[in-house]
């Protein structure tokens, strides 16, 4: 079955994808803020996720993938990265992704070219509950800071 090997493919190319990701951010005119976090913690973070494709795809429960990505919304809010910024990084990230099965899938069949849009579908399910979750975390210390003030806290 293709889908399998795809996602092995994937994940054994993790190290190449993170690069791509990390000097897209580099250079990228719309990710200024990242510049200011420290090289080995966005790549620990990118790699997890490519590394460990197949497991964060094949969660059923979306609890795991909450817990993540609310505390990298929470960590980017921390660090002053601005919301536009988040959202960027995540969507570069799926497009890296998705650039790289393109690149690297060569396909003979109606069947294969199925399996490879099965799993771009499945990759954008992933990436928006992803990108909701950080924004969710992003904007949940925003409230809570905002209600401290209120309060006095």
């Amino acid at each position: 079955m293709l889908l399998p090997n795809l996602m092995k493919m994937i994940e054994s190319h993790a190290e190449e994808l993170t690069n791509e990701v990390l000097s897209d951010l580099g250079r990228n005119p719309r990710t200024p803020y990242f510049h200011k976090i420290p090289p080995e913690e966005m790549r620990r973070r990118i790699y997890d996720v490519y590394h460990n494709l197949g497991r964060w795809l094949a969660e059923k429960n979306d609890a795991r993938i909450e817990s993540a990505y609310n505390e990298l919304g929470r960590r980017r809010r921390a660090e002053g990265i601005p919301l536009n910024e988040v959202v960027c990084a995540v969507i570069l990230s799926k497009e890296h992704l998705w650039d790289y099965i393109r690149r690297n899938q060569g396909l003979h069949s109606a069947v294969e070219l199925y399996q490879e849009e099965e799993l771009i579908f499945m990759l954008g399910r992933f990436f928006d509950k992803a990108l909701y979750h950080t924004v969710k975390g992003y904007e949940g210390t925003q409230v809570s800071s905002a209600a401290a003030a209120r309060t006095g806290a």
